[in-house]
């Protein structure tokens, strides 16, 4: 105890003998101690309860994202079901080129494995050095993506991830490329009805909440948003066993008459569908999508030409229709031309004083002229544009063309009168079918559409029934003996066209040896059921004449499509009409 007293009484006395500045120094220390330890608690507190929810969602940024999950593109089908575009499930491979460096040593293996140059490889990561994410290769097969992310596993490659997209596939390729299209790499439609309904088709993607880890690594799944919604298939009235008959006769003519292009097209003349649309230079939309020589266009909708010769029957019908001639009426064409101001119009031979049918079938443009020089310009004009031409058929294809039908209070009388076979009018294929499938259904013009559909809609009524059956039996005698397309017969149906060979218009006017052919025809004539519009661009072989070149394709695709169709045959033989009755009763 007496040592503890000494010992305490030491430092009592060494305490006292300490300078007063000595001890203020060490309150001050202590003071600042205290106060550190204060606004540590105080931040502390600050954090863990005030800011709590702003830290919480600042880090929740850093390790949690949004990913957009791709919906399903709906598919499109012929009237019939077949599928003529599907989206089919991929993988891209991306990266992370923070994370996998271009100098990376497994980068040799990683290239070969996705195909590519080790250098463009390299390029492509120094290039995307500084973002967190790049794709490598898009849209390959599960299987190679597995095998490339194998090597990635096997050289320890990191910074890679795999990503399910879908592609798009066209099963019948070329034949109904024109038509349908094709989509980008990210599946969003470029061209043709993937183009017009990519709304409808493209559906509404997906939003899923992910983990990614430091290195933006996606690691786990943490909840789904919101729900991909398919897009809606989309069913054409396209039917494809008539489509391929009619990509093969155009093809073949196409190389037989070394044409420039051409096109095809087949309506319904119940319902205005159309059944058939091909056109020639074509592409493949699985592969090569190049331009080049206009192969992407859709001519059939898109290119216009004069009409020639097919615009004729339409001048009989307007006549028959205002009573301006009779179905038996009577027309003077001699001497084979007459003049209008300085102007000559004039046909092959001098057919003399001929009937309306005769007319068609021989197809005089002196008759013709005479015929829509009597009509009132005003309501000629006004059927033209009833049948119509000078505005677009409403098809719904992306890119459709109005033809030219200049205003009747412009025409001449030389314009009117070269009007009657076809010359200073422009039309596109599927709007001269759909003009003659009104010949084909009593004179009423239905709109014609690309999409299925049930029924025959409204339509717009353009001729009297009298007149467009008048017409429709005189349009018989063109396929008949003596008539200009005797190659446009079909055995077994009554077949009623019109040929069309024009010039075609150029630099200083109409040039010599080059042609459009044409052949407008329907079928069966008794109770029609198609209308078929063949068009010829620039055929260079020694035929140019729309009998001999469009007609015989005309012919062959008719022949088929109506027996695929099982339309009855109107005009069988006795022998054919006992082989057909024993057929039936046989089945």
């Amino acid at each position: 105890m007496a040592a503890r007293r000494k010992r305490r009484a030491r430092m009592q006395k060494k305490a006292e003998a300490m300078p007063r500045t000595y001890a203020g120094r060490r309150r001050f220390v202590l003071l600042l101690f205290l106060l550190a330890a204060g606004a540590l608690v105080a931040r502390a507190v600050d954090r863990q309860i005030f800011e709590k929810d702003f830290l919480q969602s600042e880090g929740a940024d850093r390790y949690l994202d949004e990913v957009v999950v791709a919906a399903h593109r709906g598919a499109i089908t012929d009237r019939n079901g077949v599928v003529l575009a599907m989206s089919a499930p991929v993988d891209s491979i991306a990266a992370n080129p923070r994370v996998l460096r271009p100098d990376s040593e497994g980068l040799p293996a990683l290239a070969r494995a996705l195909g590519m140059g080790l250098d463009d490889l390299r390029h492509r990561l120094a290039r995307y050095g500084h973002r967190h994410f790049v794709y490598l290769k898009r849209r390959l097969p599960p299987a190679r993506a597995q095998r490339v992310m194998t090597v990635a596993r096997e050289k320890d490659i990191k910074g890679l991830q795999v990503l399910r997209e879908y592609r798009r596939y066209y099963p019948d390729g070329e034949i109904f490329a024109h038509v349908v299209g094709f989509t980008d790499v990210d599946e969003r439609g470029q061209e043709g009805l993937e183009l017009a309904f990519e709304k409808e088709l493209a559906g509404k993607p997906g939003l899923k909440r992910v983990l990614r880890d430091g290195r933006r690594q996606v690691v786990a799944d943490v909840e789904s948003l919101r729900m991909p919604r398919p897009g809606r298939n989309l069913a054409l009235s396209l039917d494809q066993r008539l489509q391929y008959i009619a990509y093969r006769e155009l093809k073949a003519a196409m190389k037989k008459h070394r044409a420039r292009a051409g096109s095809v097209v087949v309506l319904d003349a119940r319902t205005g569908e159309v059944l058939v649309m091909v056109n020639q230079p074509g592409y493949n939309p699985n592969g090569n999508r190049s331009s080049r020589g206009g192969r992407l266009l859709n001519r059939a909708v898109t290119q216009v030409f004069e009409p020639g010769s097919t615009m004729k029957p339409f001048m009989v019908a307007a006549a028959l229709d205002l009573g301006v001639l009779k179905p038996d009426a009577r027309l003077d064409t001699s001497p084979g031309y007459i003049r209008i101001g300085r102007h000559q119009v004039k046909d092959h031979h001098d057919l003399g004083v001929v009937d309306l049918k005769t007319i068609i079938q021989k197809s005089s443009n002196v008759g013709a002229a005479r015929i829509a020089l009597q009509l009132p310009r005003e309501r000629l004009h006004g059927y033209l544009e009833k049948l119509g031409f000078g505005h677009d058929t409403g098809s719904g294809y992306p890119g459709e063309v109005n033809g030219r039908l200049r205003p009747a209070k412009r025409w001449a009388k030389i314009d009117q009168a070269t009007l009657a076979y076809g010359y200073g009018i422009s039309v596109t294929t599927l709007q001269l079918a759909q003009a003659y499938a009104v010949l084909a259904a009593d004179g009423v013009r239905h709109p014609v559409t690309l999409l299925r559909r049930d029924g025959a809609p409204d339509g717009v009524r353009v001729f009297k029934a009298s007149a467009a059956r008048a017409v429709l039996r005189m349009m018989e005698s063109v396929v008949a003996e003596g008539g200009t397309a005797t190659r446009a017969a079909v055995p077994g149906y009554r077949v009623a066209g019109k040929t069309g060979t024009v010039k075609k218009a150029g630099k200083g006017g109409y040039q010599e040896g080059r042609y459009v052919s044409l052949f407008a025809g329907i079928a069966p004539a008794s109770s029609p059921r198609l209308v078929t519009v063949v068009m010829i661009d620039e055929p260079r072989g020694k035929e140019y004449y729309g009998g001999l070149v469009a007609a015989p394709v005309f012919a062959r695709v008719m022949d088929d499509a109506l027996r695929l169709l099982n339309v009855p045959p109107d005009a069988l033989q006795p022998r054919q009409a006992v082989r057909l009755a024993r057929l039936e009763k046989n089945r």
